[in-house]
């Protein structure tokens, strides 16, 4: 989810048709509207989706429970909260919190808007400069000494 910007809808809905193991790329259909794009999938991402390919191969559906049924939004609520008691957090996390960080992430790298914008999947800019208005990043290249 974080890598990708993914919201929870989009997690679960997640198919092995939009998956290219081979190419190494992930073909994201971003939903409320959202533009799709084409992700890389690189190093320990793709070993771990070659993985779960293998343990589910009858399945259509990248992540699903132990019944071999697509993840429901609620499991996922579940994962990510316990995931966020497990390392101490001093707050509740929730999923929509990972799609955040990718863009303060990216935006902290010094990534362009426009691309941020475009691997979000924003269809305006305005949700994406959120990210950049507080980056420290932003002024970086203005002057060179």
């Amino acid at each position: 989810m974080f890598r990708h910007g993914l919201r929870v809808s989009e997690v679960t809905t997640l198919r092995w048709d939009q998956i290219d193991l081979q190419k190494g790329l992930l073909h994201v259909i971003r939903l409320k509207n959202g533009l799709p794009a084409t992700h890389p999938i690189r190093g320990t991402e793709l070993r771990a989706l070659r993985q779960l390919q293998r343990r589910y191969p009858d399945s259509p559906y990248v992540f699903v429970s132990e019944r071999k049924a697509p993840l429901t939004d609620r499991a996922i609520h579940h994962i990510v909260a316990r995931a966020g008691e497990n390392a101490n957090f001093s707050f509740s996390i929730h999923p929509h919190m990972l799609r955040h960080s990718t863009g303060f992430y990216l935006a902290n790298k010094g990534c362009d808007t426009r691309a941020i914008q475009s691997y979000l999947g924003h269809a305006n800019i305005k949700n994406t400069v959120i990210y950049t208005e507080i980056s420290p990043q932003r002024f970086k290249d203005f002057f060179k000494d």
